[in-house]
């Protein structure tokens, strides 16, 4: 039977990918990516080139996901990879697996790299329940709204932007949670210019807005109390 793998790709490190995905990625008959500049500089790090590479993103899953389960029911098994970590998260690729389900292809979880998973690991809160809030609208009054929503569920609050906007919703947060409210920012995962803040969301916003910061991140607040 003909095999999906949601594959986990690095989130910044190329050392943080499996000998797992590796194996997998030269073997299948095609590989699914969201965007090929970024899938091809994975393989060009990895040393060789995927049979065959395709585009999934979601401007386009629903018109190319039947094409690629089609193969997948001629006996081809395909691997599906995002940008950087686990697949799905706020990303494309959940139409596609459902519709695999639907045709009888095997879906394979490959575990890896997952910039959420990483965060949390590193944050000292206590991890026993959390919720994932994802990416915020962008338009002013909706944004404002789901974040007040977010505000009022007691638990650990994981949101994720943008680069450019990451000084934007950290401020946006230490005003609706108020800013004595403990979190972490975890910024630029796995990279040489890694850090974690761990703070109350007052001074990480005035850290950020000083430091200029601009890039890949994770903001977890301590909501629970």
């Amino acid at each position: 039977m003909s095999k999906l793998y949601v594959t986990a790709t690095p989130i910044g490190n190329y050392g943080d990918i499996t000998l797992r995905a590796v194996e997998i990625l030269r073997e299948v008959d095609f590989v699914i990516c969201e965007e090929f500049k970024e899938a091809r500089r994975l393989f060009a790090r990895l040393g060789f080139s995927p049979k065959e590479l395709v585009s999934l993103n979601e401007h386009n899953e629903k018109e190319n996901a039947p094409e690629y389960i089609s193969a997948m029911k001629k006996g081809k098994n395909a691997a599906l990879i995002s940008d950087g970590g686990t697949p799905v998260f706020s990303d494309p690729g959940n139409y596609l697996i459902n519709l695999a389900y639907r045709n009888g292809i095997d879906v394979v979880p490959l575990p890896g790299a997952n910039s959420v998973i990483a965060a949390l690991s590193v944050s000292g809160f206590n991890l026993n329940s959390f919720y994932f809030a994802g990416w915020l609208p962008t338009k002013k009054d909706a944004r404002k709204k789901r974040l007040q929503e977010i505000s009022s569920i007691k638990e650990l609050i994981i949101l994720m932007e943008t680069p450019y906007r990451l000084r934007k919703l950290v401020s946006e947060c230490a005003r609706t949670f108020g800013g004595k409210r403990q979190a972490v920012l975890a910024y630029n995962l796995t990279l040489p210019d890694e850090k974690i803040f761990r703070d109350n969301l007052q001074r990480i916003a005035k850290l950020s807005e000083e430091k200029k910061l601009k890039g890949e991140f994770v903001l977890i607040i301590d909501n629970k109390k």
